[in-house]
């Protein structure tokens, strides 16, 4: 279905059993297939494809040459009905991919809201990103990646399949990913090491004095204590029932798999 207000350029191509929903705007040779859901007030510019199963918020931007919602390249992929869902207000610029899940995870490649995808960012299947995150142009997440609220991944970084990166976090551009880090940390590299807390976003975004202290003190005994990692998580967990601000590494230490960034 197809709201009376959506706005296609005659050259655009959208396939019977597609919505668009309200003050959408179709551009100049795109190309949208009969599955895909696009919110009101969403802008969709020119030679853009959007494949499905895709569900698109309202008020995102999508800018011209991005494919969004195409099949993942796992060779172990054979065409079933996987995913992707994309939330509200996100700018996804030019050349970038998103691909939709695989069968071997949860069939879904989930996407929150806010969000600014840079030009020829990746995002490849089964991917799990928060909201309110930036992605530096040539950002690369390999498959089953996970990346929570407000973290900032720099320009050309690549980070390697099943990583978890931490709410809060910002990783440096050309960074090699191959562990989880934790949230609120800085870190770069090829392999990527951790180098100090992210005070200036945390002050950013109206963390308080004592809260960005507990934080420091946290990542002091996770980095510079001497203690191991096993000895070190109970001492956080037994923080953060008096410091909500660390419950976020609670939540990320029972989430990682990985081993974290050394």
């Amino acid at each position: 279905m197809i709201d009376s207000t959506a706005q296609i350029h005659p050259s655009a191509i959208v396939e019977d059993g597609a919505t668009l929903g309200a003050n959408v705007k179709v551009g100049p040779f795109t190309y949208i297939t009969k599955d895909v859901e696009i919110g009101d007030g969403t802008i969709v510019h020119s030679n853009v494809v959007i494949k499905g199963p895709t569900v698109i918020g309202k008020d995102n931007e999508i800018f011209q040459f991005a494919s969004v919602g195409e099949e993942c390249q796992d060779l172990k992929y054979n065409n079933e009905p996987t995913r992707l869902e994309i939330g509200d207000r996100n700018k996804i610029r030019e050349s970038v991919t998103i691909h939709r899940g695989t069968i071997q995870d949860q069939g879904l490649t989930k996407i929150g809201s806010d969000n600014l995808f840079m030009i020829n960012t990746h995002v490849a299947h089964d991917c799990v990103i928060g909201n309110r995150c930036v992605f530096a142009n040539n950002a690369t997440l390999a498959g089953h990646v996970t990346v929570d609220d407000f973290s900032i991944i720099g320009g050309m970084s690549a980070i390697h399949q099943f990583c978890v990166i931490g709410a809060h976090c910002m990783v440096s551009g050309t960074s090699a990913v191959v562990k989880d880090i934790p949230p609120y940390t800085m870190a770069s590299g090829n392999r990527c090491a951790p180098f100090g807390v992210n005070s200036e976003g945390l002050k950013r975004r109206g963390f308080t004095k004592e809260a960005i202290s507990e934080i420091r003190s946290a990542y002091k005994l996770l980095y510079r204590s001497g203690q191991t990692f096993a000895e070190v998580k109970p001492q956080i967990e037994e923080r953060a029932k008096t410091v909500p601000e660390l419950q976020l590494y609670v939540d990320f230490f029972e989430r990682s798999t990985r081993g974290i960034i050394r």
